[in-house]
């Protein structure tokens, strides 16, 4: 229902969401699989039969969307791996290699690889949750960043490049969790007991693939 807009690409085809948990054969009840496990069990394999992802890592769970025109494909490279499970009516029903072969696509022959620049700003940042009920008390906040408060971080001094820093925001509502990554000059402007982190406090880098948007083809 969105007007249409030349600021707007859309992709020609649905997406779905898989969810990627570890610790157990059970489908439900297991904890978040990690980013390292995924990028070496999950995306790597899938970047070699050429299926394009997009990730998203929260607090509490780690995601990763596919076509649905590549679910045949996701499934084979992936059983050896994973148990997998498709949900229908609320529940979590078993998926083998049978249920899914029909349009199955090949690996495609190598090609030569398209290589894009990697940087890694300066700027840090935190991965928060907060309880749903205290919300209401950081809302006016969170509408502030997300949609008016376009300044770059504190800590990238006068005259500095683009490189230098990058302004980044992310909220995430999923199942009744919230998760939000913001940089550590931005959290100061928190009340500091309502975001809930990591007891070591730890920062986070961005690692940035490309000067320019790579599109929903890249692998």
């Amino acid at each position: 229902e969105l007007p249409p807009s030349e600021f707007m690409q859309v992709a020609d085809s649905t997406w779905l969401v898989l969810s990627v948990v570890s610790n157990g054969r059970a489908p439900s009840g297991c904890q978040a699989t990690g980013v390292t496990k995924i990028a070496r069990s999950v995306i790597a394999p899938l970047a070699e039969h050429h299926v394009s992802v997009l990730m998203l890592s929260t607090y509490q769970t780690d995601f990763i969307l596919v076509r649905e025109r590549d679910l045949p494909v996701v499934i084979h490279t992936l059983a050896g791996e994973f148990d997998i499970y498709k949900e229908e009516s609320g529940e979590c029903v078993p998926v083998t290699c049978d249920d899914v072969s029909n349009g199955f696509l090949k690996p495609k022959p190598a090609a030569s690889p398209t290589l894009h620049p990697v940087q890694s700003p300066q700027t840090r940042f935190c991965v928060l949750t907060v309880a749903p009920d205290t919300l209401p008390a950081i809302a006016t906040m969170l509408i502030d960043v997300l949609f008016y408060s376009h300044s770059p971080p504190r800590e990238a001094g006068a005259g500095s490049q683009d490189l230098d820093s990058i302004t980044f925001f992310a909220f995430s509502l999923i199942e009744g969790y919230i998760s939000i990554v913001m940089d550590a000059e931005t959290q100061k402007r928190f009340p500091s007991d309502l975001l809930l982190t990591s007891s070591t406090g730890e920062l986070w880098r961005m690692v940035r693939i490309g000067g320019q948007p790579l599109g929903f083809g890249e692998c």
